[in-house]
């Protein structure tokens, strides 16, 4: 990337995080001059990136006009694929989501679900009209092992050997002309509450996101932190006790701190186990099983950041996922008092907070990838400025 083309990106990334700004303010917050800022922005203003605000008046002087991005000026996709559904975001310049399509199954079968893939993604760019070449790329967040656990999830070793086998970023390539990244869904999510979040004011974080499996993602001086194999944080797999003497294998996290195990409750019990996923989880009768998860789930998840604690030192563990936000908001509190019956000494504890995104992390952060990867002066990392 040449220098001029990287100045251009610092603006662009100053007006994604401050919001609109004077050509003064960016110049005071780029360290670029005023002559190059005034260049700058009037080559990004002919191709149609930016866009003038209302002028401020009541100073001095002529009334300064604030410019920012302009929500048409680019636009991604983002595909996320779980468990239990699939997303598919088209997001536009700014962040902001313009449309959503959601398909639910009980766990997705390729055949079915590829096609799905390529149909809904030609949904959200015909809807886009004469804006479609202003689609920079795809996105797409899913478990590096779909098939993973296949056991707990009642599918057969053929279902589960046939996701751990495909390279699903490669499938979608093969759908699309636009260019396709592909991340770990848990960290495309960290991402997105790295960018659009809690992270806009955390230099440092564990991020732990609440789905089907519980997982995790990790930020380290403003930058998300993969992992020599792109598996960093990958929480669900944290051994909860010392392995027994005589052998045996201790439980993971992921079978006490993650929504399967609310949907085998509430299955137990006759009642339908996606209201998981939804506001039904703290309304009769699924309340009452709801709380004895929470208790559960909340002693497994201090563990979890107690752990995670004594070896990142991170200012804050950030809790996000996709669940009703106020069954979140219970969980986070109860973890928070799971988490003053631990010995701190030695350590310092880290403060418990809630993600800002919800449920659309995955699928957000997956579209950002690209935006990110066209505008940001250092996309792979993630540099906020």
């Amino acid at each position: 990337m040449g220098m001029r083309q990287f100045n251009e990106r610092v603006v662009l990334q100053a007006l994604r995080v401050h919001g609109s700004l004077a050509k003064a303010d960016i110049a005071r917050l780029t360290g670029l001059t005023a002559q190059t800022i005034g260049l700058i922005t009037a080559r990004l203003d002919e191709d149609q990136l930016l866009r003038r605000e209302a002028p401020v008046r009541g100073r001095v002087g002529q009334p300064s006009v604030p410019l920012g991005l302009h929500p048409d000026g680019a636009f991604a996709v983002g595909i996320k694929i779980g468990r239990r559904s699939a997303d598919w975001l088209l997001v536009d310049f700014t962040g902001q989501v313009r449309e959503r399509l959601v398909l639910d199954y009980a766990f997705p079968d390729i055949p079915v679900l590829l096609p799905a893939i390529k149909a809904n993604l030609n949904r959200l760019l015909k809807k886009l009209g004469p804006l479609q070449d202003r689609v920079v790329g795809v996105g797409v967040a899913a478990p590096f092992q779909l098939g993973g656990w296949h056991r707990m999830l009642g599918l057969t070793t053929e279902q589960s050997q046939a996701w751990n086998d495909i390279d699903l970023g490669a499938e979608v390539q093969r759908l699309t002309d636009l260019p396709v990244s592909f991340a770990k869904d848990t960290s495309a999510a960290c991402v997105a509450e790295l960018l659009q979040g809690r992270g806009r004011d955390l230099r440092n974080f564990l991020y732990l996101f609440m789905d089907t499996f519980v997982g995790g993602g990790l930020v380290l001086n403003s930058h998300l932190h993969r992992g020599i194999h792109g598996n960093a944080a990958a929480v669900a797999s944290l051994p909860l006790q010392v392995a027994p003497a005589g052998g045996g294998l201790p439980p993971q996290l992921i079978s006490q701190a993650s929504l399967w195990d609310l949907e085998q409750r509430y299955r137990e019990h006759g009642l339908d186990p996606m209201a998981a996923y939804d506001q039904r989880a703290l309304q009769a009768p699924w309340l009452a099983h709801s709380q004895e998860w929470i208790g559960r789930a909340a002693l497994a998840l201090a563990q979890c950041v107690v752990s995670g604690t004594a070896f990142l030192d991170v200012e804050a563990v950030v809790m996000d996922g996709a669940i009703a936000p106020d069954l979140l908001r219970a969980l986070c509190e109860q973890t928070r008092t799971a988490l003053a019956a631990y010995d701190w000494e030695g350590l310092h504890r880290p403060r418990l907070e809630l993600g800002g995104i919800g449920s659309d992390a995955r699928a957000l952060g997956g579209a950002l990838l690209p935006l990110h990867a066209c505008f940001a002066p250092d996309h792979d990392t993630f540099l906020k400025g």
